[in-house]
């Protein structure tokens, strides 16, 4: 019986491990890749940068977003509800089967 030693690589520079639970097909992804440090990495900074991203597009835009302002906005603009995501759902559905949501009973 042989014994494999699965030898790992890490940026010198990394300095925390951590575990995170992930859906079946991504950690497959995973187990595939030859460095899936490097592809969790990218994928969370791509993840930090879209804030600023999003702002520098706007502010080419002509919108001046500050930090006040998004804080402002932020609190008048609440995340969905459950009730709300479901009835957002039932109006996709109605729409993409071709019916108009309005005309049908709850």
């Amino acid at each position: 019986m042989s014994t494999q030693v699965c030898e790992r690589q890490y940026d010198l520079s990394m300095t925390k491990r951590i575990t995170v639970s992930l859906p079946d097909d991504v950690a497959e992804y995973l187990a595939h890749h030859p460095n899936s440090s490097a592809v969790v990495t990218d994928a969370v900074r791509a993840q930090m940068d879209r804030g600023s991203t999003t702002r520098a597009m706007l502010r080419v835009a002509g919108f001046n977003i500050t930090d006040e302002g998004a804080a402002k906005w932020r609190d008048k603009l609440r995340p969905l509800t459950e009730e709300q995501r479901a009835e957002g759902d039932r109006w996709l559905a109605a729409m993409l089967a071709g019916r108009r949501p309005d005309e049908e009973s709850a």
